[in-house]
C-alpha cells in the first residue's frame, strides 16, 4: 500500500474539514450496526444520505424504487472497501441488484490514503462522461490499490482509461487535476458527514424507503440481507 494516513488535509477549507472528521479512516468494526444521529426515524428521502441520490452512481432501479436501497460510501484507496468489493458486492450485484431487488448506490469520500483523492476527482469527471466507465475505473482503483499513490495515480487512471475505456482519458485527468467537479465531491462529503461516517466502507440500508441500520468495516452479504429481510 502507498501513502500514508492522511495528516495532510491538503484540500483547501471545506474538504480538509471533512477529512478531519476521518482521521482513522478505513475503519474495520466487524461490521457492527450503529446509529447515533436519529437515523431509526429517517426514510430514506429525510435522511441525510439520501441528499441528491439520483444523481449519484448506482447500479440498478431509481433510488426508492425497488424494495432495498443501499447506500455506500467507500474510499478507493481503503483495504476495507477493496474487501468489501470483493467478497460482498459482487453477491449484491448478482442476487439483489440484477434481480431488481435492490439498488446499489456509491458515494466517494477521500478518507484514507493521500491518493483517493485525486481519484475521486478523476470518478467524478469519469462519472460525467460515463457512467459505465466510473465502475469500470472504481473496480480497477480497488483491485490495483498497491499500485497507486500520489505521484502516479493520474497517469495511471489516465493510461487505464485510454486502453479500457471509451472515454476522453487526458480530459479526466485535466478535470481532475483542477478539480473540476469539486462540487459532486462536497456533496459526497457533507452528505457524510451530516449521517456522521465515521470510516470506510460504511453502508446505510434502507427497505421500502425506510431506513433500518447501518454498518461500517467488514460488512458481509450476509448482514446486508439480513438487515433488509431480502
Amino acid at each position: 500500500m502507498n501513502g500514508s494516513v492522511p495528516e495532510r488535509l491538503t484540500r483547501r477549507g471545506a474538504l480538509g474539514a471533512g477529512l478531519s472528521l476521518f482521521g482513522a479512516g478505513c475503519l474495520g468494526t466487524g461490521g457492527g450496526a450503529g446509529n447515533g444521529n436519529g437515523d431509526e426515524a429517517r426514510s430514506l428521502s429525510t435522511h441525510p444520505v439520501g441528499a441528491d441520490l439520483a444523481a449519484q452512481p448506482r447500479l440498478g432501479p431509481d433510488p426508492g424504487s425497488a424494495t432495498a436501497t443501499i447506500v455506500a460510501f467507500e474510499d478507493p484507496s481503503c483495504p476495507r472497501c477493496a474487501t468489501f468489493e470483493r467478497n460482498t458486492v459482487p453477491k449484491i450485484r448478482s442476487e439483489l441488484v440484477d434481480p431488481g431487488e435492490a439498488t446499489f448506490v456509491a458515494r466517494t469520500i477521500p478518507v484514507v490514503y493521500p491518493w483517493g483523492e485525486p481519484a475521486i476527482y478523476a470518478l467524478e469527471a469519469t462519472f460525467a462522461r460515463d457512467a459505465d466507465a466510473f465502475w469500470t475505473l472504481a473496480a480497477h482503483y480497488f483491485d490495483r490499490q498497491d499500485a497507486f499513490g500520489p505521484d502516479n495515480v493520474l497517469d495511471r487512471t489516465e493510461a487505464f482509461l485510454d486502453a479500457e475505456t471509451d472515454v476522453d482519458a487526458a480530459g479526466v485527468v485535466a478535470d481532475a487535476e483542477k478539480e473540476a467537479h469539486a462540487d459532486a465531491v462536497e456533496t459526497d462529503l457533507d452528505a457524510s458527514r451530516a449521517a456522521d461516517v465515521s470510516g470506510t466502507p460504511t453502508v446505510f440500508l434502507f427497505r421500502d424507503g425506510e431506513y433500518r441500520t447501518r454498518a461500517t468495516g467488514s460488512v458481509s452479504f450476509e448482514f446486508v440481507t439480513g438487515a433488509l429481510e431480502l
